[in-house]
């Protein structure tokens, strides 16, 4: 009974069932056993006529009832597809009918909810680009407007000012260009061979002295492992841009650990540190685009912003997972990027 056809089909032999009874019912509520004779043409042509009119009569009515079974949700779906052509992305059928009905109502509102959400995206990004590239815009342009009206004579330091903001510009450029390369799909990914315990040392030897300038100390702990098919400069990519983070938020004394694992459920590598945290909030937001754990923390420390955004892109370009824990404030944070089994070459 779920299925358009079994429902269709049980509805048209119903209509035809319903004709054959009401003309049977006619003929013996009319017909007398005491008539000696075969009924005249006359009665016979009335009958037919008779016949003919119920028949047209029950059709019309069964045809109108299938008409708006099928016809009902194919309306509710058009008008929905309408508003959704006229901007409307929050439209959503109701599921209900035959199974096919419902398969299709679940794909509208899949479809909508999909566009809905990119659309949302697509406007907090213009937001949010906006937002970032108005800063060192407005910067260039006063300091620039001042020295061309020679309010202001540009020294060394003001050059030097003007420059880091231009670096942002072509950094922020860069990286907008690298996410939406990533995230739609289209970011060149060489992967090859690569042995991961000699990329996380190599990561790690060339973070050492930042750590040790800032007395952290960082080190690997990775087992053996067989080559994984992965892109060498962008999981070196992930990895300082991951180590970095943790270095900008564990204070002296603390510790950032590289740990790694290999098994039936695939590749795993595990940035741990020992320093602020993280709260249930940031841990929400931490991937979306130029979100900043610390607030006071700008582009004139360098940050665009989209380094975490950039990292998960990335991982999911592999066909991997990343996902950050912490137990609150205080408590350090980890972060792990899981790799399905066929990245590995045994």
């Amino acid at each position: 009974m779920k299925r358009l056809w079994v429902r269709l089909s049980l509805m048209i032999s119903g209509v035809l069932f319903l004709v054959f009874l009401l003309q049977f019912a006619d003929l013996m509520f009319t017909y007398s056993p005491a008539d000696p004779y075969p009924p005249p043409k006359q009665v016979i042509a009335i009958r037919l006529i008779k016949f003919l009119g119920l028949s047209m009569t029950v059709g019309l009515a069964g045809g109108f009832a299938i008409g708006r079974v099928v016809s009902a949700p194919v309306t509710t779906l058009a008008r929905a597809a309408r508003q959704v052509e006229n901007g409307e992305l929050d439209v959503r059928v109701p599921v209900r009918g035959s199974r096919e009905f419902k398969e299709l109502a679940e794909t509208f509102n899949k479809m909508a909810a999909a566009l809905h959400q990119a659309e949302t995206a697509r406007s907090n990004l213009m937001a949010d680009v906006s937002h970032e590239l108005r800063t060192p815009l407005t910067v260039l342009e006063g300091n620039l407007r001042a020295a061309l009206d020679r309010v202001q004579t540009l020294g060394e330091s003001d050059i030097a000012n003007l420059y880091a903001q231009t670096r942002h510009l072509i950094r922020l450029v860069n990286d907008l260009r690298e996410l939406a390369l990533a995230e739609t799909g289209q970011l060149a990914l060489e992967k090859a061979p690569t042995d991961m315990h000699l990329l996380v040392q190599e990561a790690v030897q060339a973070l050492e002295p930042l750590a040790a300038e800032k007395e952290v100390q960082l080190h690997a702990e990775l087992p053996a492992m067989p080559p994984a098919l992965v892109d060498s400069q962008r999981m070196k990519q992930v990895l300082f841009n991951l180590l970095s983070n943790a270095l900008r938020h564990t204070p002296a004394g603390g510790a950032i650990r590289v740990k790694g694992a290999h098994g039936p459920g695939g590749l795993a590598l595990t940035v741990e540190d020992t320093g602020e945290g993280l709260t249930e909030e940031q841990l929400t937001s931490l991937f979306n685009r130029f979100y900043r754990v610390d607030k006071s923390r700008s582009r004139e420390t360098g940050g665009t912003g989209l380094g975490l955004a950039i990292v998960k892109a990335i991982i999911e370009g592999h066909g991997g997972s990343i996902s950050a824990t912490s137990a609150g404030k205080g408590q350090g944070s980890r972060f792990t990027i899981v790799f399905p089994e066929n990245i590995s070459l045994k």
